[in-house]
């Protein structure tokens, strides 16, 4: 059965088309198919005004008309759409931009909560295939916020939402007080606990492990990424493209999420993270896989 998951983020709106199928043990394979990405920045408009512009309920519209045409060609049958932190704090996100969507694409999209984001995030279940003598914090970083959980001893034992994002970093709109209160609950949920493995997710993550030419599976340290921390903050934006060959919608957020990951792992007292490549739609698709067989 083929499934598509649309998560429209702060930076970018992604379309991800998955295959399930059994293998010879009969358990599910979850294929990748396709993931297709479009840079749209909605945080840009929304962190600053509380709004969504025209020109991005615009692009945004033209975005699912056209992941519509390409389910179509794949012949989904199944969606699952849902919109995070920048539809969150968007005023006119109900009313206009959603039921436009939903008029002229038929496709349904739901504004998640930030704790919902964190479980669907989760729904991975990247920590139950890891070892069991370490504890596992999930750090997902994203263009408005970030969203940790923790897995321990076989259970999930928290998660939570901070509006700690890449794009409200650039735009200086995180207060002190927020980085504090995350600080404090990392360290108190941690505490006591069997050492603490991080597992990042998100693109600036993602890109950061295939830079470091490091094998799947193996871990980034907490050193490395204070080295490409520094190194990538050490040249501006216009020789970060080239040296780097970043496109320009990462080389501007690589900076604040490289920060947040290394602000989540000091203060687990994590000194590895491992990059598994799964994000907010490689949930949903599970979580949509589980709607459609209880159907």
């Amino acid at each position: 059965m083929k499934l598509a998951a649309i998560d429209i983020g702060s930076n970018a709106a992604r379309l991800l088309i998955t295959e399930v199928t059994s293998d010879e043990k009969d358990n599910l394979v979850f294929n990748k198919l396709n993931l297709f990405r479009v840079p749209l920045r909605l945080g840009f408009d929304v962190f600053e005004t509380g709004m969504i512009s025209k020109q991005k309920t615009g692009m945004l519209l033209q975005t699912m008309k056209a992941f519509k045409h390409l389910m179509n060609a794949y012949e989904i049958k199944h969606v699952k759409a849902c919109a995070t932190s920048a539809m969150r704090d968007a005023m006119n996100t109900p009313d206009i931009v959603i039921r436009k969507v939903k008029l002229e694409t038929d496709i349904a999209i739901e504004v998640i909560t930030g704790d919902m984001e964190a479980g669907l995030v989760f729904e991975n279940h990247i920590a139950e295939t890891l070892d069991k003598d370490h504890s596992y914090m999930y750090v997902d970083v994203g263009g408005g916020s970030t969203e940790l959980s923790f897995f321990s001893n076989g259970i999930l034992n928290y998660k939570e939402s901070f509006n700690i994002g890449t794009i409200r970093l650039l735009q200086n709109q995180v207060h002190d007080k927020t980085w504090e209160v995350m600080k404090e609950i990392i360290k108190t949920v941690t505490k006591g606990q069997k050492e603490v493995m991080a597992i990042g997710s998100g693109g600036n993550i993602n890109k950061i492990f295939s830079m470091s030419k490091r094998k799947e599976g193996k871990p980034l340290t907490l050193d490395l990424l204070r080295d490409y921390h520094k190194e990538l903050s050490s040249v501006d934006l216009e020789a970060r493209d080239k040296l780097y060959s970043l496109r320009p919608d990462r080389a501007d957020v690589i900076i604040p999420a490289l920060l947040i990951y290394i602000n989540a792992m000091r203060w687990a007292g994590a000194s590895e993270m491992y990059v598994p490549k799964i994000g907010l739609a490689d949930g949903l698709i599970r979580h949509l896989w589980d709607e459609v067989n209880q159907h």
